[in-house]
């Protein structure tokens, strides 16, 4: 049975690009090394609303080229062009509601360091639906998951798993 990844984009971001030393992920790459070490089927990439821009536009058809399914978060009026995702609770009722309906799919893999995810992490562990979750950055992966165990999480930055899914420089 296949898994299926969710993919907290701003934590993800965060987590990368605007950490000490920076560094950007190839998100074609991230999505074969999903599909290959975590057996990932579809992998939903969660992004708050992004001002109209070419800049987004392309953001957009970066995910979606890589192969993920692109999931935007609604915002009222007020929240239009800032760049706060909160994006949490509309991963975890997507993954709630999964289990609810009985949809057929394997385990879930969690990309995000934010420590709002503990509980929704602690039950899949207990039905036996949770595969790992992926932190983008050791320095600011919640402390809240030092208790699920080693066998339950990774991080992104380590060398091993950066060398397979960090963007290359362009030679200049």
């Amino acid at each position: 049975m296949v898994n299926i990844a969710y993919i907290d984009g701003q934590n993800l971001y965060m987590g990368t690009a605007k950490c000490a030393p920076s560094w950007r992920i190839d998100l074609a790459r991230f999505r074969v090394y999903l599909e290959r070490k975590y057996g990932v089927g579809k992998a939903f990439y969660y992004l708050g609303y992004i001002e109209d821009s070419k800049r987004a536009e392309e953001l957009y058809e970066e995910i979606q080229s890589a192969g993920f399914i692109l999931v935007f978060r609604q915002h009222t009026s007020a929240m239009l062009g800032k760049k706060k995702g909160n994006v949490d609770s509309d991963i975890i009722l997507s993954i709630m509601r999964r289990l609810y309906k009985r949809e057929d799919f394997g385990k879930v893999v969690l990309v995000s360091g934010d420590g709002d995810y503990k509980g929704l992490v602690d039950f899949l562990i207990e039905e036996d639906r949770f595969a790992k979750i992926l932190f983008p950055n050791r320095q600011f992966a919640s402390s809240l998951y030092k208790t699920i165990g080693a066998p339950y999480f990774a991080h992104l930055s380590d060398p091993g798993v950066r060398a397979k899914i960090e963007k290359k420089k362009r030679a200049p």
